[in-house]
């Protein structure tokens, strides 16, 4: 069996070609099915976000699978296979299992160390599990990467640090106040920077919330669709003087906050501060406004130093989570490793059980005199022999889970012992018939 990832993701396609591979949430039940019931392949998640559509997949052959992969994404989409080639990547192996890591962790994501990915991993992998498209190895791998990467988020700090200029200035915003939930806010602007500065403002737990526009149209569309309040840009000098974190985001050729005005309602103002982000170029808010007592100003400058300076730290935590990657690939090989190893050791100690169950069917027939007790203590020793002496044979058919010849050697180590154990290829290979057909029925009955 093989491990393959498929990915179609930022590197390899612009956004038009990865808008035309993705997958919508209503169709990815079938699409899970519809792969699985693929010649040679014997399990598969699919995963498809706004950033990537990838399909990891269990084959029996590296160079069927990824056809047949291929060309299920090509005939989804309307695309020949040479064009899902050209557009994707193919990891296979250690390197499929490292592209898992470093997905489910953040690390291969457009901004670096988001989370919102681990929880779209976990969904993909738990519809596969409940689709039935998934066994043995994947249901081990997947829990091992989500583990991971909650581990890789709890101990490092590659999410605490804002890397988008928006998301700055929320956090600009907390280390001036603190908590942030009761706090006053007015969004000047309602494209999408604007949307984004609403969406971490609500994140961070604030709720009252105005988006003024010139356009009072557009506000109400964002207004109404997040439920915060709506209000022309006539409004703003009485929302100014309310307010506690105002940020602007518009295209005006003018400033939209003047000096003047900040003049004129920082009498009406209580002493609490009013921060003044401005994220727009040309900017929105005129400079020099912070020299006002107890208003604080700030503009894309700024927040790229507070950006690039959180990139850096991430990197770092990027790259700690990085080292311990190459852990993780070994014991996830060890323990691939060890399924053709643990039947046979099953095997072998079946078969010594039942050696000591006859002896002491024997042993009850020939002194059938024996006390309870006498015949408890016979038992215990003679089990306690086939333990010593099966000791050395399962160390040693442990040790060959890592050699080369493995399968070989096995094969030997059962014929000495005359034991035949079970082929977990085999059995994997039975479990995608069986399931197969569930699938095939469960889809005729839905029919009917």
């Amino acid at each position: 069996m093989h491990f393959i990832a498929i990915s179609i993701n930022h590197r390899t396609a612009n956004v038009a070609l990865r808008e035309q591979v993705a997958f919508r949430d209503d169709a990815l039940r079938l699409a899970h099915e519809d792969l699985y019931e693929t010649k040679a392949i014997l399990e598969n998640v699919i995963l498809s976000t706004c950033n990537r559509t990838e399909v990891y997949a269990v084959v029996d052959q590296i160079h069927t699978g990824r056809y047949y992969v291929q060309r299920f994404l090509a005939r989804k989409f309307g695309f020949e296979v040479d064009d899902i080639k050209d557009m994707s990547e193919v990891k296979v192996g250690d390197e499929a299992v490292e592209h898992l890591l470093r997905v489910t962790s953040g690390l291969d994501s457009i901004v670096l160390g988001e989370t919102q990915i681990l929880g779209q991993m976990r969904d993909a992998f738990f519809l596969a599990q409940e689709t039935g498209t998934t066994g043995t190895i994947f249901n081990h791998l997947f829990k091992q990467a989500i583990t991971f990467a909650k581990r890789a988020h709890s101990e490092t700090d590659i999410a605490d640090n804002a890397v988008s200029v928006s998301y700055a200035a929320v956090e600009l915003a907390k280390k001036v106040f603190g908590k942030l939930k009761y706090k006053q806010a007015v969004i000047i602007g309602a494209g999408e920077m604007s949307e984004l500065s609403l969406l971490n403002l609500l994140g961070s737990g604030i709720t009252n919330i105005t988006i003024v526009n010139r356009t009072v149209g557009k506000a109400k569309v964002l207004a109404e669709k997040h439920q915060v309040k709506f209000d022309s840009l006539d409004a703003l000098p009485v929302l100014l003087q309310q307010a506690d974190i105002v940020i602007s985001s518009t295209s005006s050729e003018s400033y939209i906050i003047t000096n003047d005005l900040v003049e004129s309602i920082a009498n009406q103002r209580k002493l609490d501060a009013l921060l003044l982000v401005d994220i727009a170029v040309p900017r929105d808010i005129e400079p020099g406004i912070d020299a006002i007592n107890n208003i604080f100003n700030y503009d894309v400058d700024d927040l790229k130093g507070l950006v690039d300076a959180n990139l850096r730290e991430r990197q770092l935590a990027a790259q700690t989570i990085a080292d311990q990657i190459p852990s993780e690939i070994d014991t996830h090989n060890d323990w691939v490793n060890m399924l053709g190893v643990v039947p046979v050791i099953r095997a072998l100690r079946e078969k010594a059980m039942n050696i000591q169950s006859e002896t002491m069917d024997s042993i009850d027939r020939k002194l059938p005199d024996l006390s309870e007790r006498e015949r408890k203590i016979i038992s215990k020793h003679t089990k306690s022999i086939i333990n010593q002496m099966l000791k050395d044979p399962i160390k040693q058919a442990k040790e060959l889970s890592s050699d080369k010849k493995s399968n070989e050697k096995l094969e030997l180590f059962q014929s000495i012992f005359d034991i035949e154990a079970d082929n977990p290829y085999e059995q994997a290979r039975q479990h995608k018939e069986n399931k197969a057909k569930e699938i095939s029925a469960r889809r005729i009955f839905s029919f009917e």
